[in-house]
C-alpha cells in the first residue's frame, strides 16, 4: 500500500526564462546536473535562481543504493574537459555559490578526487569570488583522495551520512555508517577552518530517536552543517517510503541539531544536500 503525497511535499512546476536558460547552458557545455539526475524536488526553483548542482564524472553509478534514483551501470569515460566545462557554465550562469557533486566512482583509483580538485581549481582560475561546496562519495575511506580535494581548497566539504545506522544494509549496502562519520571528522581534524557538512534523509522507517542520536554522532564528529529531507520514493523499485513527517516535526529537528551543537541545519520536507547552500553560508 503505498502512501499518498501530502500537500506539503508537492512543488509546482516552475518554467520561466530563467529555467531555461540554465537548461541551455547545461545543454551546450554537456554538463550533468544532480537536479535532473536524482529527480529533485526543487529543481525548478533552483533553475529559477540561475543555480544548478552539477554532478561530474558522468551519469552512471558504480553503487546501487535503495533509495538513490541515479542509474547504476558501467561507468562512462571520464571527460577529461569537464573541469573546465564546469567553470565555464558557472562563469555563464554569474553563480556566486557553486555545489559540484558526482556519482561513485569505486572504479577509480582514487574514487574521483583528481577530478573534484582540478574541477574547483578551474573554478578558481575563472572566478575566483564564487564559494565552492563539495558533495563527494566516500572514496572508499582513501585518506589520500581526501587530501587531494582538501587542498584545491573547498569552502565547504559535504559528504552525506544519508540514513541511520540500522538502516545502512537496507538502504546502503555498499557503504559503511562509521567510514562516513570518520570521513568527516578527518577533514576537520586536517583543516579545521574548513566547513564540513552532511545530510540525512527521513522517512525509512527510523524512530525519532535514532534521528536524533544520529546528530548526536554527526556533533561528536565535528560536523558544522546538517540538512534533514523528506525520503520520497523515486519509483517503484526503490525503498517505500514508511512516515511522510510534518513541517512541524522538520522544524522540532532543526531546533534539536542546533540544541546538540551543530553550528546550522536546514531541515524540512523538501531540504536536500545543497538547497539553499548558499543562504546557510551567508548567515
Amino acid at each position: 500500500m503505498h502512501q499518498r503525497l501530502p500537500d506539503w511535499i508537492k512543488r509546482g512546476i516552475i518554467d520561466t526564462e530563467k529555467t531555461r536558460f540554465v537548461r541551455q547552458i547545461l545543454k551546450k557545455h554537456n554538463l550533468n546536473t544532480v537536479c535532473d539526475s536524482a529527480r529533485c524536488p526543487n529543481k525548478g526553483e533552483c533553475y529559477a535562481k540561475n543555480t544548478a548542482t552539477f554532478m561530474i564524472l558522468g551519469k552512471n553509478c558504480t553503487r546501487n543504493c535503495q533509495f538513490c534514483s541515479v542509474d547504476t551501470n558501467i561507468p562512462e569515460l571520464v571527460n577529461l574537459e569537464e573541469p573546465y566545462l564546469v567553470a565555464k557554465a558557472i562563469k555563464e550562469l554569474e553563480l556566486k555559490y557553486a555545489v559540484i557533486t558526482s556519482v561513485t566512482r569505486d572504479d577509480l583509483p582514487d574514487g574521483g578526487a583528481e577530478y573534484f580538485a582540478n574541477t574547483i581549481r578551474e573554478i578558481k582560475k575563472l572566478t575566483p569570488e564564487v564559494k565552492i561546496e563539495v558533495l563527494t562519495p566516500d572514496f572508499q575511506g582513501n585518506k589520500l583522495a581526501i587530501d587531494k580535494v582538501i587542498q584545491a581548497k573547498p569552502d565547504v566539504f559535504n559528504h552525506n551520512i544519508e540514513t541511520i545506522k540500522r538502516l545502512y544494509p537496507i538502504a546502503r549496502p555498499q557503504a559503511n555508517y562509521e567510514q562516513s562519520l570518520e570521513f568527516l571528522s578527518y577533514i576537520k581534524n586536517k583543516c579545521p577552518e574548513l566547513y564540513t557538512k552532511s545530510g540525512l534523509m527521513i522517512g525509512l522507517g527510523e524512530t525519532y530517536e535514532e534521528i536524533t542520536e544520529l546528530l548526536g554522532d554527526l556533533k561528536k564528529y565535528n560536523c558544522d552543517i546538517v540538512t534533514i529531507g523528506q525520503y520520497i520514493q523515486p519509483t517503484r523499485n526503490h525503498l517505500k517510503v514508511e512516515k511522510y513527517y510534518t513541517p512541524q516535526e522538520f522544524e522540532n529537528l532543526k531546533h534539536d541539531a542546533i540544541k546538540i551543537g551543530i553550528k546550522f541545519s536546514v531541515s524540512s520536507p523538501l531540504a536536500r544536500s545543497s538547497y539553499k547552500a548558499a543562504e546557510v553560508m551567508n548567515t
